[in-house]
């Protein structure tokens, strides 16, 4: 498997991403000389599994109950990675493979693949592309496939941010806003159980500015009623239901520190807020030294029909877009 990184760049952003997994690799903010997301370090360590750095999650970002779901009658069985459960499309998932360079230009590169029919178990041929552009101080995600099968798809990004100059600090000290009244109701492996659940009032609210390392230390100190397996009793790792609004705004992330602020927009119905309390990596990476803001379809969407379809009729291109303003 060979490792190849590719830059994009204007004056304000210097982009650099991998065909491994079509992965971010640097955010780079020229006018603050900061890189705004963790990487792995050497190229090299990209043909190692990871906890998805950077990468394009699919076919099927988030977790998917019992390993199946069923089309048109027919159940498919796909591959489990996660106990019973399948978590970003399986063993072999879309992090771990080949992207082809189909174009780069000085501000745009688009990432190809195909995967074949009844990969991890999914149904049908499928083309991706991932497509990372720069336009002033924006970087745009854009994520379109088409099958040949009536199939379900779900793809994400999943970076970890820090905004920090120094990337050993946390993200103990970053403030976060979502655009969210609701959250997925999830059991204790995480999976959806298909109730929605108001975020006032509860330690899911997120409609203003709250500190990060605050909320953490309110779960860590169990001052909260919080349904979560042993590991993310620790922080969070939930999906927020977005408020629709004419712009697709999502969420905010800043750092005082630094003064730097993203702000996420997109036309996906979900963000995933994971902040990263299982990350290990080498001696590298650690619990709580990024967030990820993942824009994506709701986990388990195939198995629960009062969610938004993610079932893709076949020949017809789908494109979602998740633009990341940096201030």
């Amino acid at each position: 498997m060979k490792v190849q990184s590719s830059i994009i760049e204007n004056k304000y952003l210097r982009v650099k991403s991998i065909n491994i997994g079509a992965c971010l690799y640097e955010v780079y903010d020229k006018q603050k000389k900061i890189n705004l997301i963790l990487n792995l370090g050497s190229k090299k360590n990209y043909r190692n599994k990871n906890f998805y750095v950077g990468a394009t999650c699919g076919r099927y970002a988030g977790r998917i109950s019992n390993s199946r779901f069923k089309i048109k009658k027919k159940i498919y069985r796909l591959d489990g990675n996660e106990g019973r459960n399948t978590l970003h499309g399986g063993k072999i998932g879309f992090d771990r493979l080949e992207w082809k360079i189909h174009h780069h230009s000085k501000a745009k590169i688009i990432y190809q693949l195909l995967s074949k029919n009844l990969d991890q178990g999914f149904p049908g041929d499928l083309n991706s592309q991932c497509i990372f552009e720069i336009k002033n101080k924006s970087l745009f995600i854009i994520y379109q496939y088409k099958s040949n099968k009536l199939t379900h798809v779900s793809l994400t990004n999943h970076s970890y941010w820090n905004l920090n100059k120094n990337k050993k600090e946390t993200i103990f000290n970053h403030e976060l806003k979502i655009n969210s009244e609701k959250y997925l109701e999830v059991n204790n492996k995480l999976i959806p159980t298909g109730k929605f659940e108001k975020v006032k009032n509860t330690i899911n609210d997120f409609n203003k500015f709250k500190n990060i390392g605050e909320k953490i230390n309110i779960i860590k100190n169990k001052k909260t009623k919080i349904t979560l397996n042993k590991i993310n009793a620790l922080g969070f790792d939930l999906t927020f239901c977005v408020k629709k609004n004419s712009k697709n705004y999502l969420a905010s992330l800043k750092n005082k520190k630094t003064n730097i602020q993203l702000d996420f927009y997109s036309n996906l119905p979900g963000i995933q807020l994971y902040t990263s309390q299982g990350l290990r990596f080498k001696n590298k990476l650690y619990p709580y030294q990024g967030v990820c803001l993942e824009t994506q379809h709701y986990p388990d969407a195939p198995n629960n029909k009062n969610f938004p379809s993610t079932l893709i009729k076949p020949k017809k291109l789908y494109k979602y877009f998740t633009k990341i303003k940096i201030s």
